[in-house]
């Protein structure tokens, strides 16, 4: 393998110039020396490797099985993502919504000051929770210090904590100023409106005891200092009065502003405390424990979203709204708050705040300097799509993480991600809802066709990008397009890569084409079943690699169609020696990986029934066989090899599979042409068993199965006499032993 074939997740790789919009990036002369230099450095990964990395990094809705042992598919058991189809059927499907919700807090506070109404703070006051003892302490600091600042993320309540602060206190009224108050301007806010100094046009309605200040505008230049603070406490004493700011997590303070941290209450608890003023206790706890509610506090929903679920749940209680309304509600939520992301102007979500949103769909629970890295370069197509005369801008710094997670609604943790050298250790970053990356995918495909253009740049140059996870996800993320409108992500994006020159362009097709028949998009067997006999051969490989992925589904369906190839390819090439060698490869690599797959008791009786039928499908049956029994647990040197300890277990509980795979092997060491790869294979086995006895034990069970001749004795005492240790040592103890388990003469 190549470089680009290996590399990991930290590693860098070749880049290429994007094409434009439907062509093949290797078409177009200004692209010549890069596309030549790719040309160069690409090489055929093989198939294993190839589905190795495809298990490793496809993103964790389309996880399933597992490479490291026999068995492990890609696609077993469900195959509908997550939840049992919940996420790609309710989710990347789209079904049609006829419930939309309005959520209080979508867009920005007024600016304008006003007195909020006792009767508003009474049903806040009904419904508030405060989490554990936190809130006692605000409440005295706040009584001493007359003035308090309440620091916490948008969506969080840390406006009806600040409000609630005040209610406890027994101020009233309460006077919400402008959100246009400066830092320097704070006391002058709190001066009583009957001093003849004031400008009374920019004073408050009515004297107050209580005034809250949400979201105040920091800046550099004009950060919030305690100076600030102690002018405005000083004015708030005179009217016996008191004042809680509330700030966003990044604003500027001086550090000499001790604000006091707003956490969230748990949304258990908010949600059971809504839905006290509208049902009785019986009813609240029967809601509580339906799952429909479970579901929705395991996607960690923002407050306000809980807020609209208790009033949808007390309509439900009360007969006035459906149980699928209820269940949609998770999900319609989510949807509410994509669209918000992407119909806000950039006055409110920037475009580089969007090219992240989209970026983090795509490598959602991957590592956060990739995201983010990727992320820019979407932002520099999309800025040229807005004006294509303007160069791309990006920051090099000033980012900050937690606002920008904090946006995304996504979190940052450390897990291991999965590299050609072994795992390592990576910083990621995750949507909390793990729907999320479907739906923004969707949204942004259908939702908003003028970006197609900056997405599709992108996705090609994912696919060109020297790293394993970029380009598997590059292939998760057109899956999902796909899976949203077929025609379209077909004819953009998968079938130019389908027709590239680069076996790279080629495998993000075939992972395309897989991943998307995963999450349930319909018509990729038929896809595969016009190209594998079409006559561009390019089209026809990434047929038969597909093939391999998706056939343990249908294993009677895709190994015809292998079969049907493989004779076209015979027919195709009647003279040997201008046999297509890469083409016979491919297809011996695919039915390798279907004989490891979940239906390999199925493919191995289909690979016996069929082993006779002509040449070019004993070659193939054979050929796949052996490089089957190459394969170790975990692709450890001397790890257990993967198809003995099939048989180690067929043989144990009497199961056909052991004669099968005795009769595959005896069939192989007879055939001249694999002859010396199954002895090489079995050569290896022996220097695994002289490491390990479960292996030492399955091979004196097979060996002797595998004589049934004079002929057949002769190979392998000869293997077991003659074989060197490894680097020239002597033969391995093992070896004797095991040439004691064959019959006599």
């Amino acid at each position: 393998m190549t470089v680009q074939d290996t590399a990991g997740p930290g590693a860098a790789g070749p880049t290429a110039a994007p094409a434009p919009d439907g062509a093949a990036p290797d078409e177009h002369p200004q692209e010549k020396p890069a596309a030549e230099e790719s040309e160069e450095r690409d090489q055929p990964q093989n198939a294993w490797s190839a589905r190795r990395d495809l298990v490793d990094h496809s993103p964790r809705t389309m996880k399933v099985g597992s490479h490291t042992s026999f068995g492990g598919g890609l696609v077993s058991g469900d195959q509908h993502g997550v939840s049992g189809g919940r996420v790609t059927g309710d989710v990347v499907m789209g079904s049609k919504t006829v419930h939309h919700w309005t959520f209080p807090g979508l867009s920005t506070a007024a600016s304008a000051s006003g007195e909020i109404p006792r009767a508003t703070l009474d049903r806040l006051a009904a419904t508030f929770v405060a989490p554990g003892d936190t809130f006692g302490e605000l409440v005295e600091r706040l009584r001493r210090d007359r003035v308090l600042v309440l620091s916490g993320a948008r969506f969080t309540g840390r406006r009806t904590a600040a409000l609630m602060l005040l209610h406890r206190l027994g101020a009233t009224p309460v006077v919400a100023l402008d959100r246009e108050t400066t830092p320097g301007s704070l006391a002058d806010r709190f001066t009583a409106r009957d001093d003849p100094a004031n400008d009374t046009a920019a004073m408050p309605a009515a004297r107050a005891r209580g005034y809250v200040l949400c979201d105040l505008e920091t800046r550099r230049g004009s950060a919030l200092r305690e100076t600030h603070l102690l002018g405005a406490a000083d004015r708030l004493a005179e009217q016996d009065a008191y004042a809680v700011i509330t700030v966003g997590p990044t604003a500027v303070l001086e550090d000499d502003v001790a604000a006091a941290d707003w956490r969230p209450p748990a949304n258990e608890d908010v949600l059971a405390a809504h839905l006290g003023v509208r049902a009785d206790d019986e009813t609240v706890e029967r809601l509580l424990g339906t799952p429909a509610v479970k579901e929705f506090l395991d996607h960690g929903h923002q407050l306000r979203e809980v807020a609209a679920f208790a009033q949808l749940l007390g309509r439900y209680a009360a007969g006035e709204a459906t149980e699928r309304e209820v269940t949609a509600f998770s999900l319609v939520s989510l949807e509410n708050q994509v669209r918000e992301w992407f119909e806000e102007d950039e006055t409110a979500v920037h475009l580089r705040d969007k090219a992240f949103l989209i970026a983090l769909a795509a490598f959602d629970d991957g590592p956060y300097a990739l995201t983010a890295e990727l992320s820019d370069l979407l932002y520099s197509f999309l800025q040229q799509t807005e004006n294509r005369s303007r160069a791309p801008e990006i920051p090099v710094f000033g980012t900050h993480v937690g606002k920008r997670l904090q946006l995304a609604r996504a979190r940052l943790s450390e897990g291991e991600e999965h590299t050609e050298w072994g795992p390592v250790t990576q910083t990621k970053a995750a949507f909390h809802d793990e729907r999320a990356s479907l739906v923004l995918l969707r949204e942004v495909w259908t939702g908003h066709p003028s970006a197609r253009p900056a997405l599709i740049q992108w996705l090609r140059r994912l696919a060109d990008d020297g790293r394993p996870l970029v380009r598997t996800r590059a292939a998760s993320t057109v899956a999902v397009l796909a899976r949203t409108d077929l025609p379209s992500a077909m004819a953009l994006v998968i079938e130019p890569w389908a027709m590239s020159n680069l076996f790279r362009h080629r495998l993000v097709a075939v992972n395309s084409l897989t991943l998307a028949h995963h999450i349930g998009t319909p018509n990729v067997p038929r896809i595969l079943d016009t190209w594998s006999g079409a006559e561009d051969r390019r089209l026809r490989w990434v047929a038969v690699r597909a093939y391999a992925l998706i056939g343990p589904e249908r294993p009677a369906q895709a190994l015809a169609a292998l079969r049907a190839a493989t004779r076209e390819l015979y027919k195709r090439f009647g003279d040997p020696d201008d046999f297509d060698v890469e083409m016979a490869r491919e297809l011996a690599e695919a039915v390798e990986l279907l004989l490891l797959s979940p239906a390999a008791s199925e493919v191995l009786d289909d690979l016996r029934t069929h082993l006779d039928d002509d040449r070019a499908v004993h070659d193939l049956v054979l050929g796949g066989f052996v490089s089957a029994c190459g394969r170790t647990e975990g692709d450890e040197r001397y790890g257990v090899p993967l198809v003995l300890d099939w048989y180690a277990r067929a043989a144990t509980d009497e199961d056909r599979a052991a004669d099968g795979i005795a009769h595959l092997w005896r069939e192989a060491l007879a055939d001249p042409y694999r002859t010396r790869h199954a002895l090489d294979t079995l050569r290896a086995w022996v220097l695994v068993a002289d490491r390990s006895t479960a292996v030492e034990w399955a091979l004196a069970a097979l060996l002797p199965r595998l004589v049934t001749t004079p002929t057949e004795l002769q190979r392998l005492s000869h293997l077991l006499r003659t074989m060197p240790g490894e680097d020239g040592d002597p033969p391995p103890e093992v070896a004797a032993r095991l040439l004691g388990t064959l019959p006599p003469r």
